[in-house]
C-alpha cells in the first residue's frame, strides 16, 4: 500500500519534472491549441476509398492473355454485327454464277477466306453466320441466367418450395438435355426463336438448382442468421446479403452456359435441325462444306476456327471476369 504522503510526493515530483521540460524547451502557453472535435471528421475512414467494381476493373486488366482475349471478342463481335450489312449477305438469294472463274478460290487478296462452289465468298458466309451463333447464345444464356438466378433464390430459402421443384429437377435431369433440344426443335419446327425456346425450355432448371445449392450455403452464415434474428425480412436478405456475394459464381455460370448454347446451336445445325434454310449460321456453315475437308479444307476449317475462337475466348474471359469479381481477390 502507498500511503498519501507518498501518493503526494510523486504528484509533486512529476509537477517538477514537468516543469523542468518547460523551462529547457522553452515552451510557452502559446505553443498549445486548443482542438476542436469534428464529429463528420470522426466518421471518415482512413484508408483509401474502396471501389468494388473499380477492384475488378484493375484485377481483369492485369492478365495480358485476358486482354487478348477481350480485344480478339470484340474484334469477332464488330464483324459478326457490322461486317453482314454492309455484304448483304442472304443464304435465300445465294445461287450459282456463270464465271466459273470465281468458284473455288482458295483465300486470296480479293477473296479473304476464297469462295465455295457457287462463287459466294466464305468471308461473308462466316460473319453472317457467327451473327446468328453468337446471338443464339447470348439471348438463351440471358433467359437461362435471370430464370435460374429468380427460381434458385426462392428455392434455396422456401422449404415447400424446396419439395416441389425438386421433384421436377430429379425427373428433367435424368433426360439429356440434348435430346429434350432436339425433342422440341422437331416438335416446334425450325426458326430462331422456336430453337431459343427449345433451348431454354428446361435448361434453367440445372442453373436454379446450383444457385439453390449456394444460396442455401450462404443463409446459414452468421450474419444471415443474426439478421433473420433481428427481424430482417427473407426478400432484404436474399436481396442484400446473398446474391451480391454470388456474382462471381453467376459469371462463372455464364462463362460456362454462352459457350456451350453456341454449341448446341452449331451441332443442331450440322444435323440440320433448329434453324429455317435460309438462316446462315457458323453449324450450317460446317455441316454444307464438310465434304470438302480434304479437298477444299479452307471451306470447313476456316469456320471451325472462327467457332474456336469465338468459344475459347469467351470461356477465357468469363473465367477471369469471375476471378476478377471475387471479393476475396481484393485483399
Amino acid at each position: 500500500m502507498i500511503s498519501i504522503a507518498q501518493q503526494e510526493e510523486f504528484k509533486q515530483t512529476e509537477i517538477y519534472e514537468m516543469n523542468s521540460v518547460v523551462e529547457r524547451d522553452n515552451i510557452s502557453a502559446d505553443d498549445f491549441a486548443v482542438v476542436t472535435i469534428d464529429k463528420e471528421e470522426n466518421e471518415k475512414i482512413g484508408t483509401t476509398k474502396y471501389s468494388y467494381w473499380g477492384s475488378v476493373a484493375k484485377n481483369f486488366f492485369l492478365s495480358k492473355v485476358t486482354i487478348f482475349m477481350l480485344v480478339l471478342i470484340v474484334i469477332i463481335l464488330l464483324m459478326s454485327f457490322i461486317q453482314p450489312l454492309f455484304s448483304g449477305y442472304d443464304l435465300s438469294n445465294v445461287s450459282k454464277i456463270n464465271d466459273f472463274g470465281a468458284r473455288y478460290n482458295f483465300p486470296n487478296a480479293k477473296y479473304w477466306f476464297g469462295t465455295d462452289a457457287n462463287g459466294n465468298s466464305l468471308f461473308d458466309a462466316i460473319w453472317a453466320g457467327a451473327r446468328t451463333s453468337i446471338s443464339i447464345g447470348v439471348i438463351a444464356s440471358l433467359i437461362i441466367e435471370g430464370i435460374g438466378v429468380i427460381v434458385g433464390a426462392i428455392w434455396g430459402v422456401s422449404k415447400k418450395f424446396d419439395r416441389v421443384m425438386l421433384e421436377i429437377y430429379n425427373v428433367i435431369s435424368n433426360v439429356p438435355s440434348l435430346l429434350i433440344i432436339i425433342v422440341l426443335s422437331y416438335a416446334f419446327g425450325n426458326g430462331f426463336w422456336n430453337l431459343i425456346f427449345a433451348m431454354t425450355c428446361t435448361s434453367w432448371i440445372g442453373t436454379a438448382y446450383f444457385m439453390r445449392v449456394q444460396v442455401m450455403i450462404m443463409r446459414d452464415r452468421e450474419y444471415n442468421v443474426a439478421s433473420r434474428t433481428l427481424g430482417t425480412s427473407t426478400k432484404r436478405i436474399v436481396l442484400k446479403n446473398i446474391l451480391p456475394y454470388l456474382t462471381s459464381v453467376i459469371v462463372t455460370d455464364v462463362s460456362l452456359t454462352l459457350p456451350s448454347f453456341i454449341s448446341y446451336e452449331v451441332f443442331l445445325s450440322f444435323l440440320g435441325v433448329g434453324l429455317s434454310q435460309n438462316v446462315p449460321s457458323l453449324g450450317r456453315l460446317i455441316s454444307q462444306y464438310s465434304p470438302y475437308m480434304t479437298s477444299y479444307p479452307y471451306l470447313f476449317w476456316l469456320p471451325v476456327l472462327v467457332l474456336a475462337l469465338i468459344t475459347i475466348s469467351l470461356y477465357i474471359i468469363g473465367q477471369r471476369l469471375s476471378d476478377a469479381s471475387d471479393p476475396k481477390t481484393h485483399m
